[in-house]
Formats: C-alpha cells, structure tokens, sequence
C-alpha cells in the first residue's frame, strides 16, 4: 500500500437545482466541452451538444456508457434533468415488476427499487469522474414543509424534487450541491411596519447558494462565499479540464483477465441548428411495421441499428410469439418489462444471432 497526501486535482461532481426558468441549463452549458442527456427538452433553443432525448433507463444508462467508451468525446456530461431522469428510473422498475405504479409495491419498497437503480446511474457517473469527465446533474427544486425533530412547529424550506430515498444518495455524491434562487426582500410600502402594513417583494436578482441553511440544501468543498452570481465564471477556476489534471501516481494493481464487455450503440450528436436526423436506414423498415410500438423500444432498436425482424427472431427463439407477429401485437406489459427493461439480454441475443 502507498499513502499519498495532498490535494488531488480532478474532475467535479456538481449538482444545481433551483426553480423553473432561473437558468440552470444555461449555467451548465458553460462547463468546459460540454455535452448533454436532456431527459426533458428542456435545451431545444440551446446552441449545445446532446445525445438524443433518452425515452427509457435502459436507453439513458446506454448513454452513459457510450460516453465512458468514448471519452474523449466531452469533458463534462450534463444531465438536465435528474428529477426526469429519476421518472424513467421508476417507470424501469415498474414495467420490471409488472406493476401499474409505485405505490403498488406496498411498504414503501418501490421506493427502496427506485434508490437502488438510481444508485447504479451514480456508480456509472463514478467511472467517468475517474476518466476525468465532469458531471453536472441539474435538477428541479420544490417547497416542502420540514420539522426539526428537536424544535416544535414547522416550516417551508426548499428541497430537490426527488423523491426522499433517492435525493440524499444525490446530494452526498455531489462534490459540490447549489441552489439557484431569485434574491427577494419583503418592504413595507405604506408606513404601517412589516406586521400590519402592505408589504411588497423587491429584487429578484438570480444568485447561487453554496452553503447550508435551514431553508435549503447547499455544500461545497473548495471554500466558496455562501452567496455567488449565478454566474459560471465564478466556479470557472475550480473546474478542471483533463488536460490540465495532475493526478497522484499510484502503485499498479495487478488484475485478473476480464470478459470483453458487451458493444455498446454508437449515439450520434443532434446539432441544435439542424432537424434531427434519422438515423434508420433500413430499406425493409417501414412504419407500419412500427405503428402502435412505445417510443423507448424504437430508441433503442435506432440507437442500435435493430431491425423489426430482429426482434421478432429474438423473441420467437425463446417461444414468447410466433416469428410472423407484429411487434405492435406485443402485450405492452410484455415490451414494457422484456424488451426495454431487459434490453441489454435481448440486443446480446440479437448479437450472437449476427455473429453466427
């Protein structure tokens, strides 16, 4: 074993929530050679780089892989937004199970499901940090009424609108957690004092907090103001790109031989000043082949280049439907919780089918 002591300089795991509308895309989309997973189109009359618009888990956690094969690609991945993301982490789960909502799971453990296979989303970030890529998850916040354990009463204190298993495992994977609000102050406008007078809110100006306070959720660790403009430029220099990183050199580890990974689906950048182009060339695909078939399932067989026999042969080989049923005559349950929920078992069976 080696100790090594010093600050080690590498890449950010930065989460910003706040409101509608303050301006957290804009924020992110100043990272350095940024590209974006946006979970809920929230970037569309943004000039920035983006993998297409992930329509199940299974198609976002693809994503991520293809960016930690393909590293070079970005210096930071934005998700924008993990709350979006966490809907299609619970649609994943349910369509698994079979069951119509989270609710349904009784206990709270749909909930329990939920944080667990969010939690694989954050190892995989993990990886990424550790090839030098940042990572910015933004994220919607929302007003919850809050009681201290020690104190009577309650109050209203802002919190990331996620759900309550999931938004702790977020906010202690974060090296840095900010909340963007508008800065408002409450005047007394005609003469009577704040308790029995009109009052009015004045300011508005958009700011970031970077600490904790009892009315919301903020850390960081590079000892910055509580209080900063919403303004890149103000974390700029702590942001590091990969080729400015000077990691502490560590003794090699030898390792046993590992299995060669699964390929996983090239993703092509959508340019936000042009239509979104499509990516199937089959000559035999038509649409008719595909009407009635959910959206996350025809993501997936685009991002990987599968065709509607393909996964006809793929599911008759294993006796669920004749080979000459349409897919839209599926069961949605079916599609739902095989297909798309265990996608990366039926494009591994497509694979060895090409291969032979």
């Amino acid at each position: 074993m080696q100790i090594s002591r010093g600050v080690i300089v590498g890449a950010q795991k930065i989460v910003i929530y706040g409101p509608e509308g303050i301006g957290k895309s804009s924020f992110a989309a100043k990272f350095p050679n940024a590209v974006f997973i946006d979970t809920e189109g929230s970037t569309k009359h943004m000039d920035v780089a983006r993998l297409p618009k992930p329509t199940s888990w299974t198609m976002l956690m693809e994503e991520v892989k293809y960016v930690k094969q393909n590293p070079h690609i970005c210096d930071t991945l934005v998700i924008d937004t993990a709350d979006w993301a966490e809907q299609l982490c619970k649609n994943e789960v349910c369509a698994k199970a079979q069951k119509k909502g989270i609710e349904d799971f009784g206990y709270g453990k749909g909930y329990v499901y939920v944080a667990e296979e969010f939690g694989r989303l954050l190892n995989l970030l993990e990886d990424l940090i550790e090839l030098g890529i940042n990572i910015v998850l933004v994220a919607h916040a929302q007003m919850r009424k809050f009681e201290q354990p020690d104190e009577l009463g309650a109050y209203d204190r802002w919190e990331m609108k996620m759900e309550k298993k999931v938004a702790p495992l977020v906010k202690e994977w974060a090296d840095m957690l900010l909340f963007a609000n508008y800065k408002t102050y409450v005047v007394n406008v005609d003469g009577q004092g704040a308790d029995k007078g009109v009052n009015k809110a004045r300011g508005g100006k958009r700011v970031i907090y970077t600490t904790h306070h009892p009315c919301w959720d903020a850390k960081n660790r590079h000892d910055l103001l509580p209080e900063i403009p919403l303004d890149y430029d103000e974390i700029g220099p702590l942001i590091i790109t990969r080729g400015k990183q000077q990691p502490i050199k560590q003794q090699p580890i030898p390792q046993q031989p590992q299995q060669q990974a699964d390929p996983v689906p090239e993703f092509n950048f959508i340019d936000s000043t042009e239509d979104e182009p499509d990516p199937w060339d089959e000559p035999n695909q038509t649409a008719d082949d595909l009407a009635g078939v959910p959206k996350q399932l025809t993501d997936l067989m685009r991002a990987n280049n599968v065709t509607v026999a393909e996964i006809q042969q793929a599911v008759a080989s294993r006796g669920y439907y004749p080979i000459d049923t349409p897919i839209n005559k599926y069961d949605p349950g079916f599609i739902d919780g095989v297909l798309v929920g265990a996608w990366d078992q039926v494009f591994k069976s497509i694979l060895d089918r090409r291969n032979k």
